[in-house]
């Protein structure tokens, strides 16, 4: 759930960028789907910004890494960096349009209708797109997906 203050605080900044950008702003057909989407874009960013902030946050707390010695966190640096590579490499190797469906659906948020929207083909299409990119990342993930499951429950259990 989004706190309303953040809601107002995203509102107040919409309408600025949009007076300050009124110049460069296109006519549309519906005002209301456009204002609407912008807000939940700017809702996402700001919830984006606030989720980085707080693993900042935590990743430097000493309460919590009172207890954690020095060479594992190195060591969980070191595989969450391995981890992040990893994901980085088998997202690459997806066609452009798969990976762009999958950077809408799971990163922005996007429903398929937007998402067809976005890229300028049908619903099919972008659940074809979908389907056959997490297919492909299921088939290479067997053994990441494994790894990723040990790290958490090492953390969770330290």
């Amino acid at each position: 759930m989004v706190d309303g203050s953040i809601v107002e605080d995203c509102i107040q900044e919409l309408f600025l960028q949009l007076w300050q950008n009124r110049l460069q702003i296109n006519e549309t057909d519906s005002v209301k789907h456009y204002l609407l989407k912008s807000l939940r874009h700017h809702i996402l960013q700001s919830l984006r910004s606030q989720k980085r902030q707080t693993f900042q946050e935590l990743d430097w707390d000493t309460s919590i890494t009172e207890d954690i010695d020095t060479e594992t966190l190195l060591i969980r640096q070191e595989s969450l960096a391995i981890l992040s590579h990893t994901i980085q490499a088998q997202l690459a190797t997806l066609p452009a349009r798969e990976r762009e469906a999958l950077y809408l659906r799971y990163y922005e948020n996007l429903s398929i209708p937007e998402i067809a929207e976005v890229m300028d083909v049908n619903r099919q299409s972008v659940s074809n797109f979908l389907q056959k990119a997490l297919s492909k990342l299921r088939t290479k993930w067997l053994v990441p997906l494994f790894f990723i499951i040990c790290i958490f429950l090492k953390k969770n259990l330290l």
